[in-house]
């Protein structure tokens, strides 16, 4: 008796049928879409007491105050300090560590532009540095690329995947270094049970549009070090001493601010923006709870497709879950893998696209790159006294390249219902079995 093998179904992206037909979410959002009647009641209490200025009034009633004391009860860090956004953490982190003009200080090759620039603002020079498996910044090259000048390593705990905090200290305990988390895409996230941001001597977090949770724009520094915290307390606010005397310090205290007062910028959150971060943060928990399950789902799948190499990850459990990455064999075949997968209607795609300037990968750092400058004196790159011996050139961390040009990534968002899910996982194994048949190109 003859038998015959069971066609596969055909690809949409070949014109069989899409395999997703479950409504999609609006979004790949993560805090904006949990806006709710709590954050506009507590915008609403805000405006309707014409107070919007935390120093304006009794710290127990600002909402600032409240979002740093939650956030210092969630993370376990000793101080906790509020800003108008990440950027300004990073800069004021950067300024509590002790970076000054001149110093080095090393970050990854995949990170948003915004980490090498705050190291610019201060007149220091960013090194970049290989990222391995997971995305993160490479343990290893951290070790090649330290000189005599520098100063600081900035892990960045990109799409929540945790750096690897032990190594990544040691290396800085060996050389006496400091080390500033950015955790702008891990708030929530862990390494060995311990809270982002409390591995290295500070920590700083995005509360912008796009990150876990947001409250538009603002930031958050924490750190177990008082030392730390004053000096990024000072230069968050040119009149911090200001504002602590007004506290109910005794003369004792206030002398002791006085004695390190120094000049500080306006980094200051607003009463509207903490009143927004707190109720958010009161969601953080049940977003990522949500996002690790998928997660760990569409793992299970993406195993399935022949030649895909998993993202390597440090601390599994502390992965906040917002995205998937893998790898596959080149950058032909994850372009191939990404347009089938969408062509389902899963939400992917490749991560380096020479055609589009990402200014999270550091070859479309351009300004960095060409070391320009908005001062006439060329500061910091050329400025008199000033001796920088960085070098840059858009090939010259091809490891980075390499991942990244081999790598699909999926989003995730809390709001993708079962069902929804459940088809993303039907069609990453639609598209497997074809790529065993000879793949979806």
């Amino acid at each position: 008796m003859q038998t015959f093998a069971t066609p596969r179904p055909r690809l949409a992206i070949h014109g069989g049928p899409r395999a997703v037909t479950a409504e999609a979410p609006q979004n790949q959002l993560l805090g904006p879409n949990e806006f709710g009647d709590e954050e506009i009641a507590a915008v609403t209490e805000v405006l309707q007491s014409r107070s919007v200025f935390r120093f304006g009034m009794d710290q127990a009633d600002s909402r600032v105050a409240r979002f740093e004391k939650l956030f210092a009860e969630k993370s376990g860090a000793g101080h906790v300090l509020a800003v108008n956004s990440g950027t300004s953490a990073l800069i004021a982190g950067l300024i509590g560590i002790g970076v000054a003009p001149g110093d080095e200080v090393l970050v990854p090759a995949y990170t948003y532009i915004a980490t090498p620039a705050a190291v610019l603002a201060l007149g220091a020079y960013p090194v970049i540095v290989e990222t391995d498996a997971s995305l993160t910044i490479d343990p290893a090259d951290i070790e090649r690329k330290i000189t005599e000048r520098t100063r600081a390593i900035i892990p960045v705990h990109m799409r929540g995947m945790p750096c690897d905090m032990r190594r990544i200290m040691d290396i800085a305990d060996r050389h006496r270094l400091a080390v500033l988390e950015d955790c702008a895409q891990a708030n929530g996230g862990t390494f060995a049970g311990r809270s982002l941001g409390t591995w290295g001597h500070a920590g700083v977090f995005s509360f912008q549009q796009s990150k876990i949770l947001s409250c538009g724009e603002g930031g958050v520094l924490i750190t177990n070090d008082r030392n730390v915290f004053e000096r990024a307390a000072m230069y968050h606010d040119s009149a911090w001493t200001f504002w602590t005397h007004r506290n109910h310090l005794t003369e004792e205290q206030k002398a002791a601010w006085n004695r390190i007062a120094f000049l500080g910028e306006n980094y200051r959150q607003s009463e509207i923006h903490g009143a927004i971060a707190l109720e958010q943060l009161k969601k953080r928990d049940r977003i990522l709870a949500r996002t690790r399950a998928i997660k760990h789902q569409l793992a299970a799948a993406c195993a399935s497709i022949p030649g895909a190499g998993q993202e390597v990850c440090h601390d599994p459990e502390g992965d906040c879950g917002i995205s998937l990455v893998f790898f596959m064999p080149d950058g032909a075949r994850a372009q191939s893998t990404a347009a089938a997968l969408e062509a389902e209607g899963v939400p992917c795609g490749t991560i380096f696209s020479k055609s589009f300037p990402d200014r999270h990968i550091f070859c479309h750092w351009h300004y960095i790159l060409g070391k320009h400058s908005p001062h006439r004196t060329g500061f910091p790159w050329t400025s008199p006294g000033m001796q920088c011996s960085v070098e840059y050139s858009r090939d010259m961390c091809p490891a980075t390249l390499g991942w990244l040009e081999r790598a699909v990534v999926i989003a995730i968002t809390q709001t993708m219902t079962d069902e929804y899910v459940g088809q993303l996982c039907a069609a990453i194994r639609k598209v497997a079995g074809a790529s065993g048949a000879g793949g979806p190109a």
